[in-house]
């Protein structure tokens, strides 16, 4: 049947409020939604959910090795400032309440300590996770950040055997999509600012590539400088309340860098299948 000529031009189609892969749009709601969660909680309850939940190096160390204890206490003694009893109480509460479950690998990036610490990494993870996600779809994108966790928890506990300060926040999974985003935003003749193609559509580099690429290095080498500074100096300035797992970021970026040609199914610049990590 052939349309009204009478019946004028079809309505304008309605843009999305959030145009954004409906992955990361729910995985940014999810994190708001957990974190407001834990908001109603009495604060006890909260801080029960976020050792049990969380990641807390020590309680890994003591899983793998029962005389690491010992170690814990000491480094505390050695370390404190305050009231040592104190912390030695805080210390034995937080490893008989901690879970050193495989899944706290994981889990710990779904909790962040303050509304500001979850909308920056909401933000960022809209920002790059999203071409990211356009490239290699819904189930290729949860790998990735799943690894990218895994990898910055590992690099927090090898740094930090026996801290029992629980590590919680998104960051590590963040911070390797802000690496595989690099992977093909920074392209010759697209990507990141003047782009003739979304970036997403754009070759991915390999990592000889990225070695002769400027704009590439020179993100990278800032995105290092940036997270050094902020994890070293940042709480002697009092810019936070707690410490930034620096270490976890670094591990989930180089998580990120080097294993995203593992899902990356966009165009490359080279045919070279013999090597999947180009």
């Amino acid at each position: 049947m052939l349309p009204d000529p009478s019946a004028g031009p079809p309505p304008p189609r309605r843009e999305p409020a959030f145009n954004l892969p409906t992955v990361v749009l729910v995985s940014g709601a999810l994190l708001f939604a957990i974190h407001a969660f834990l908001g109603f909680l009495d604060p006890q309850a909260s801080f029960d959910v976020v050792l049990r939940f969380g990641f807390v190096p020590a309680a890994w160390t003591i899983g793998l090795d029962e005389e690491a204890v010992r170690v814990v206490a000491e480094n505390l003694v050695a370390t404190g400032a305050g009231d040592i009893a104190r912390d030695l109480a805080f210390a034995r509460y937080v490893l008989a309440t901690a879970s050193d479950a495989p899944w706290t690998l994981v889990t710990y990036a779904l909790l962040h300590g303050s509304w500001l610490h979850v909308g920056l990494n909401v933000v960022w993870l809209a920002a790059f996770g999203s071409p990211v996600a356009r490239r290699i779809g819904t189930a290729r994108f949860l790998a990735l950040a799943l690894v990218c966790a895994v990898a910055g928890a590992l690099a927090h506990w090898w740094s930090h055997f026996y801290e029992v300060v629980p590590m919680i926040g998104a960051s590590a999974a963040v911070s390797g999509m802000m690496a595989a985003a690099a992977r093909f935003a920074f392209t010759p003749g697209g990507g990141l600012g003047f782009a003739s193609r979304p970036a997403h559509l754009l070759p991915r580099l390999s990592l000889v590539e990225m070695l002769a690429n400027r704009p590439a290095m020179v993100f990278i080498g800032i995105w290092f400088a940036i997270n050094l500074v902020f994890g070293v100096a940042a709480t002697p300035l009092g810019l936070v309340d707690g410490g930034i797992a620096w270490e976890a970021h670094i591990g989930g970026f180089l998580a990120g860098l080097f294993l995203f040609p593992l899902v990356d199914s966009g165009p490359r610049r080279r045919d070279d299948r013999a090597n999947p990590f180009a």
